[in-house]
């Protein structure tokens, strides 16, 4: 991963993290918190995976990680009280659960 790519996907991180604190703890109007919380939160998060699919050590979560990018995305713009809404959760779920499991093992000196 070059040096612009793993830059950014940093500062969607961090975009991400501001966007579900000020959403939580209600700092705006409900519209705007809404917005932050339920909305923006997502497609944030959906980008940072999307961006770190191609990256990841195990290649067998390439495109499971391109699909959880895509349905945190695509379950932003589903309106809230639909029982499809819930795809954004299972992609945000997935996709933390991916990039934990193929981070790159660590070698230790002995």
């Amino acid at each position: 991963m070059n040096t612009n790519t793993t830059t950014l996907q940093g500062i969607l991180s961090i975009a991400a993290l501001i966007c579900i604190v000020v959403g939580f703890f209600n700092l705006f109007s409900p519209e705007i918190n809404h917005f932050l919380y339920d909305k923006l939160f997502y497609i944030l998060i959906g980008a940072s995976f999307f961006l770190q699919a191609p990256t990841l050590t195990n290649k067998n979560f390439v495109y499971p990680m391109y699909a959880a990018a895509a349905l945190c995305i695509v379950g932003a713009f589903m309106k809230p009280d639909s029982q499809l809404a819930v795809i954004k959760t299972i992609g945000l779920f997935g996709g933390v659960l991916m990039s934990i499991f193929s981070r790159p093992k660590l070698t230790r000196n002995q």
